[in-house]
């Protein structure tokens, strides 16, 4: 199973904000329900992302409504990521690795195209065992044959 087979799932999570948007816009972006992450772009392409644990930190430091922080001053820059094309078990390793819940999925530009959470991953992994397992079963019993 390739990453694109759940890319329809993971592109209903997909939030975006410009570098230079203010962190406060961030956090009403993580407001909504379901959105853990937060990619960050420059003109479209992906530069780095934010987590809660990032925007709390930098609101935890703001002195009343002060706060003026922007997204790149906080973001992580340093962002593990998959392609569409990517074997979703290879993705869901690094995940696993890497202790990393969500995962953003980019296209060959650096562009966003969705947010891959660890949960759903093992969902369609688990699924496709699922099936190979009847499918297995199937032919050694000659259905269809």
């Amino acid at each position: 199973m390739i990453v694109k087979t759940i890319l329809p799932r993971a592109l209903e999570r997909l939030a975006v904000i410009e570098v230079g948007a203010p962190v406060k816009e961030a956090a009403a972006l993580m407001s909504k329900p379901h959105t853990d992450l937060v990619v960050a772009c420059d003109h479209g392409d992906m530069v780095g992302v934010l987590t809660k644990t990032d925007i709390v930190g930098q609101i935890s430091r703001c002195i009343g409504a002060g706060c003026t922080a922007r997204v790149d001053s906080i973001m992580t820059r340093d962002v593990t990521y998959c392609r569409a094309h990517e074997v979703l078990l290879d993705v869901w390793s690094v995940m696993k690795e890497r202790g990393l819940q969500r995962i953003p999925v980019i296209d060959a530009a650096r562009r966003p195209l969705g947010i891959i959470y660890a949960r759903e991953a093992l969902q369609a992994l688990l699924s496709e065992s699922v099936n190979e397992d009847e499918l297995l079963r199937d032919y050694i019993s000659g259905v269809g044959y």
